[in-house]
């Protein structure tokens, strides 16, 4: 996909819509940042180990991005309400969370385990998919190329 982004020769595929619920009870609907922002859509557990390790890094990414037109959400899957309130209070949580317990976001994005990473452009179009560890550490590359293409 990265390679789709830097060619430009590709069409990227188009990232399905969804609707969910934020940590505060604020609903989230994707496709009004169409237009508007580019979408980091990170994956997540409060028990998943590499994520609570790179929380501090994805605070920084969302920090340094957010007023260059980029979004971090972190959709928080199979996860309870009390504990991912105990993980943005430990980690000291700036982005925004979702809550999608059921995967029904997730599903919609090929998820096969926490941490996942997709990078949504501001048309609407997945320009990466990142599985694993060490997904933060790459995003300020994806985006510099991605906002680079203004």
């Amino acid at each position: 996909m990265v390679l789709a982004l830097a060619r430009g020769a590709e069409a990227a595929p188009a990232a399905p819509g969804f609707l969910l619920n934020l940590l505060d009870g604020t609903p989230f609907d994707s496709r009004e940042s169409i237009g508007k922002h580019v979408l980091v859509l990170r994956f997540q557990a409060s028990y998943c180990k590499p994520c609570v390790r790179e929380s501090a890094a994805l605070n920084r990414v969302a920090d340094r991005y957010k007023d260059r037109g980029v979004k971090v959400l972190a959709i928080h899957v199979q996860d309870t309400v009390r504990d991912i309130r105990a993980f943005t209070r430990a980690q000291k949580v700036t982005y925004a969370i979702g809550l999608d317990p059921r995967l029904t976001v997730g599903n919609k994005f090929g998820f096969r385990g926490t941490p996942y990473t997709v990078v949504i452009d501001r048309g609407g179009e997945i320009v990466a998919s990142l599985h694993g560890v060490s997904a933060v550490s790459r995003l300020p590359k994806t985006l510099d190329e991605l906002l680079a293409k203004k």
